[in-house]
This record gives C-alpha cells, sequence and structure tokens, in this order.
C-alpha cells in the first residue's frame, strides 16, 4: 500500500464555507498527537488503523466509522505490522451537525460506530464528492448525512419531522433553482428567505419531490442539455450552458437520466 493523502475542498453551496475531504492510503504512517476544530469522521476502507483517544485505544476495520470531536487530541497509525490502513474522512464544523438536531452540540460517547447503511452512503458520497465537489450537491448531500450520524449516534435528539406547508416550500426552491440553473443560490440562502433551517428545507424538498436538490437540478439541466443538443450543438458547449461542471460532469447525469452519453444521444437524432 503507497503512502498517500488527497485532499478535496468542496464548498457548502455558491460562495458557502468550505469543507475538507480526504482520501488516505497509508502502509506506515503514524499520525503526531493532534486535534481538529472540527467534527473528524472517517469511515474505514482497507486495513486496520488504530487511533489513541480519551486515553484509549481504537482499531477500526473495513465499514467502521469513527466520530473524532472538534479540540479531542488523537494520534492514528496502522493497526498491524504489515498490513496498512486506508480511510476516507471528511471535517465538519459542528453546526452541520446540530442544524437537524436539539440539545447543543451532539456529543458522541462512542466514538467507534457500527452501522454500514451509513457508512456505505458516506463512502460513497465522499468518493463522488471528491471527482467533482459540485456545490450544491455538497451542500444537499453533506449536511443531511451529517444529521442522520447525530441522530443516530449522539446525545442530540432529532428536530420534529413535520414541516407545515412543506409541498409549498419545496415547490419555492424548485423553481428558484430552475430560474437559476447555471449558478444556483445556496440551500443556505435559500431556507433562511424561507424562515427555515437548511436541515428543513432538504427535508421539506426530499418529502415532496422524492429526491433531494441537487439531484432534481441535475435532472433538469439534463432535459436542457437534451434540446440544445438536439439542434447540433456539441456537449462541451452545452455543459457550461446548462450549468454542469464540465463535459464529463454533463456526461455522467446524462447517462444516469437517460443511458447514453450526450455525444450518442446528438449524433443519433441528427442521423435521424
Amino acid at each position: 500500500m503507497a503512502e498517500q493523502a488527497l485532499w478535496t475542498r468542496a464548498r457548502l453551496g455558491r460562495c458557502g464555507p468550505p469543507l475538507d475531504l480526504l482520501t488516505a492510503n497509508f502502509h506506515r504512517h503514524t499520525y503526531a498527537p493532534h486535534a481538529h476544530d472540527e467534527y473528524t469522521v472517517g469511515v474505514c476502507v482497507g486495513g486496520s488503523e488504530v487511533i489513541d483517544y480519551r486515553g484509549g485505544h481504537i482499531r477500526t476495520g473495513p465499514g467502521t466509522i469513527v466520530v473524532l470531536e472538534p479540540g479531542e487530541m488523537h494520534t492514528g497509525g496502522p493497526g498491524t505490522p504489515t498490513g496498512g490502513y486506508a480511510y476516507r474522512a471528511l471535517y465538519a464544523e459542528p453546526s452541520l451537525l446540530a442544524d437537524g438536531t436539539l440539545g447543543g452540540r451532539p456529543h458522541f460517547r462512542e466514538p467507534l460506530l457500527d452501522d454500514p447503511e451509513l457508512a456505505t452512503a458516506l463512502r460513497v458520497t465522499h468518493a463522488e464528492l471528491s471527482v467533482c465537489p459540485d456545490p450544491l450537491e455538497a451542500e444537499s448531500r453533506l449536511p443531511w448525512l451529517l444529521t442522520a450520524l447525530a441522530c443516530r449516534h449522539s446525545t442530540a435528539r432529532p428536530v420534529p419531522g413535520h414541516i407545515p406547508g412543506a409541498a409549498a416550500l419545496a415547490l419555492t426552491v424548485r423553481d428558484r433553482l430552475a430560474d437559476e440553473l447555471a449558478a444556483p443560490p445556496s440551500l443556505a440562502l435559500l431556507a433562511a428567505d424561507l424562515g427555515l433551517s437548511r436541515y428543513q428545507l432538504l427535508r421539506a424538498f426530499r418529502t415532496t419531490m422524492g429526491i433531494p436538490p441537487y439531484a432534481w437540478l441535475a435532472q433538469y439541466r439534463v432535459t436542457r442539455a437534451r434540446s440544445l443538443l438536439e439542434t447540433g450543438m456539441r456537449p462541451a458547449e452545452v455543459a457550461g450552458l446548462v450549468g454542469f461542471a464540465d463535459q464529463a460532469h454533463l456526461t455522467r447525469w446524462f447517462r444516469r437520466v437517460l443511458g447514453v452519453t450526450p455525444a450518442v444521444y446528438r449524433n443519433s437524432v441528427q442521423d435521424s
């Protein structure tokens, strides 16, 4: 296993605060004692790591989640002499875990968590945002998962689930996203305009539309891209016009929604 640490900075919404993602693959590396201002949320994806924390030792294994609280000193190193360890981590401001909970900053009595469903969701989200850290996608997915983490495993209590007028609120958000598809507003800004928290906005939107805001906007962008491709425009031109980061980003979503690449679709409709 090679010694490798790759950092990606995502933004939570356009012009929003940053959130760092770490992809780590280590054979021998051992961290010096240190602490972070944010929550460290990690998922082990290979090998085993031993972490000194709160006067004891944590030993990770593939699929386990580790949550280290802000200001807590810790170390980390290989759990075996030859195996190495690999993990994916994100560094979240405390407000991201407190947005959908009651009772102040969430406290995790146990730092090592066994939650396969949530571990998979965190790992997949981390991988996809590391490749393409789209601001709206990051803001739609990460706060939702971090709230789930806090509600399931911390001392905090979830906020009430019912959002009055959820359907009307979701349609208002949908229309704003459609009107500003090339540079969509942040969910935090939209929530403030509607007198909601970001978590309440996400809950209202997902309950009404069945998907999170970024997924709805991506599908709407694909529909707009399809119309432009039918006029003969090239995928590279179309991507920027409908708000995708680049042609690869357009292609990823176009295939998800329509099953073919934009280039294949363009050639097919031009041939016909």
